[in-house]
């Protein structure tokens, strides 16, 4: 297997990338960890509040720029047409950069709740589209859009997101979602591979584990992998981080990603983009 994606427009994105929601909140000795262990795609949100750490991470590594494949989110509170333009270019300056890899709209549903929330999701996708053409964004797409969410932005707009971050673990893999995303040519990220942890207990992925010789964290990104899903591990411990990245050596049989891909639902957030949202506390 390819250690990289490449999205509809020909941009290559690494494989595996790494998570700085929660385990590197604030923290750059976390994230200089992870570019240590040879991570150079990592996915970063104006919501995280670690844009700063990430960028100072990036620079402190003596690490070109250019070999980092950096993203980060515009968040709810800032849809909009000229709220996007004003977000990306505060994001731009958090992380010290002059250009984003991929910028994602982080959820489909404004902080309010507003009725009108698609109309607030079509005017950033058109400051996005600007500023994809004006080359200050390589690639633009979208996190948590369901199909529905996805066409009504597609239907009144110019550019097919090239990304959706979706929620994807053993017994949580969003079928239709994923599906569709891939009939139009849209790369699923999976924000929670290991459903943040809530699935590595389950006895069938520890039988797993045990039959191909791995731990179970890195048996929930193959299996993204082989699903056609880029996975976004996070970690705090160096030995999990290069465990994360080690999953190319080695292939789930067919009869096993069956049966991965039809448990019962297991390790759900309980987050959904058609419900009011509420961080979580974990």
């Amino acid at each position: 297997m390819k250690q990289t994606f490449v999205l509809a427009n020909g941009v290559e994105v690494p494989a595996v990338g790494f998570g700085t929601y929660k385990a590197a909140e604030k923290n750059e000795e976390i994230i200089k960890e992870a570019i240590a262990q040879g991570y150079r795609h990592l996915d970063t949100a104006a919501f995280y509040d670690n844009e700063r750490e990430v960028g100072k991470a990036i620079r402190e590594s003596g690490i070109d720029r250019r070999e980092f494949f950096i993203t980060s989110k515009l968040w709810k509170a800032d849809l909009g047409y000229a709220s996007a333009l004003a977000a990306f270019e505060a994001s731009l300056e958090r992380l010290g950069v002059d250009y984003l890899d991929l910028y994602l709209i982080h959820w489909p549903s404004p902080a309010d709740g507003t009725d009108s929330y698609m109309e607030r999701d079509i005017e950033a996708w058109k400051a996005m589209e600007e500023l994809y053409r004006a080359g200050k964004i390589r690639a633009i797409g979208v996190s948590n859009f369901l199909p529905h969410h996805l066409n009504r932005l597609m239907d009144r707009t110019g550019i097919i997101p090239l990304v959706d971050q979706l929620e994807f673990h053993p017994g949580y893999i969003q079928k239709a979602a994923v599906d569709f995303c891939q009939r139009q040519g849209i790369l699923v990220e999976a924000w929670s591979p290991m459903g943040r942890a809530r699935v590595l207990g389950e006895p069938l992925l520890q039988e797993f584990a045990k039959k191909y010789q791995v731990s179970t964290a890195q048996l929930c990104i193959r299996f993204a992998l082989q699903c056609g899903v880029l996975p976004l591990p996070k970690s705090s411990s160096a030995e999990r981080m290069r465990q994360n990245m080690d999953v190319f050596s080695f292939e789930i049989g067919e009869e096993d990603m069956h049966r991965l891909m039809t448990l019962p639902q297991l390790g759900w957030s309980g987050e959904h983009p058609d419900r009011e949202w509420v961080k979580p506390e974990g």
